[in-house]
């Protein structure tokens, strides 16, 4: 049976409430900034029947949403960067001077999955400067260390294995990891940022996904970052024909032959479709956009800026910026 694929909560929802027409049972939802630059929406999975029906872990997910993000200029990108932090400080654990490991997750020599290793690239660094003199707190900074511990297929050893050992060498308070997603809409890639409390499975934006990163294999708090990079061909062809034929309905005479072949068309037959039309191309067909590598240096460095700002207290955005050109 053919199964939409989709990285983001607020897509989830969606998926749901058009089958079902109603909200998730046990999921609370928040929306802020409606029709402005930045959108914001909260997605809480509050108990066990919530986590079932939308198929994720109990948590928080938190959506900042950009339409023009694709072609920002230097101020949305900003207001992106800070809406990020904003979010992020909320999520910080309650004590001083925390340590952070940022792991940017992905292959570097595949542009759609670069995201990770991107970030790292600018964040700021300073776990050696505390180790180099011997300092506890700073008001200004804190201890950031930051890793790109690359895919099982160039390293042969499980991602999570990896962190693994660094957390217990290092022992950081808390772990932000950073990977590239998938989203089931092509205008959502590379526009929304989700952050979660919930962890998360490197390479799940390809359908490859490994052993989880969260609280319970890491033994600290895990806060996740992703972005869509691509789509799945059969996701996208799956909401395609379904904007096909509601456009079709529209134009067809209500009680006709036609207007009754559309309105019958179940999700069997879609999926009959789908699979003839992509058989060709092989089942495993994953879309991005052209400008792809532009989009990962410019949304690399929005979140990049937002962690930089949200981990250091004494750092605002003119300083990442000036340290990033």
């Amino acid at each position: 049976m053919f199964q939409v694929r989709t990285d983001l909560a607020v897509e989830a929802r969606e998926l749901y409430q058009e089958n079902r027409r109603q909200e998730i049972p046990g999921v609370e939802v928040k929306k802020e900034g409606e029709g402005s630059d930045v959108e914001i929406t909260r997605v809480k999975v509050l108990d066990d029947n919530g986590s079932h029906l939308m198929g994720r872990p109990k948590g928080s997910y938190i959506t900042v949403e950009a339409r023009g993000l694709k072609s920002a200029d230097a101020d949305l990108k900003d207001n992106v960067s800070k809406a990020l932090a904003k979010e992020l400080v909320k999520l910080l654990p309650n004590k001083k001077n925390i340590s952070t490991l940022v792991v940017g997750l992905g292959n570097w020599d595949v542009t759609p999955d670069a995201l990770g290793p991107e970030v790292i690239s600018k964040i700021l660094i300073t776990r050696h400067f505390f180790k180099m003199y011997n300092k506890k707190e700073d008001p200004t900074m804190s201890a950031v260390s930051g890793v790109t511990p690359g895919v099982m297929g160039t390293t042969g050893i499980e991602t999570t294995d990896i962190i693994k050992g660094i957390v217990e060498k290092s022992s950081p308070d808390m772990v932000i990891a950073i990977d590239a997603l998938a989203s089931r809409k092509m205008e959502r890639v590379s526009t929304t940022i989700q952050i979660s409390t919930t962890g998360i499975s490197p390479g799940s934006g390809v359908g490859n996904s490994r052993k989880q990163l969260n609280e319970e294999t890491l033994g600290v708090p895990v806060i996740a970052i992703g972005v869509p990079t691509v789509v799945d061909a059969a996701t996208m062809t799956n909401d395609t024909i379904g904007m096909v034929v509601k456009a079709l309905k529209n134009h067809s005479e209500k009680g006709s032959e036609f207007f009754k072949l559309l309105d019958d068309m179940k999700e069997e037959e879609k999926y009959a479709l789908i699979k003839e039309v992509l058989e060709p191309y092989g089942a495993n067909v994953i879309v991005t956009t052209k400008e792809i590598d532009k989009i990962i240096t410019d949304i690399s460095q929005v979140i990049a800026n937002g962690i930089n700002i949200a981990l250091h207290p004494g750092i605002d955005l003119k300083d990442v910026n000036r340290y990033l050109q």
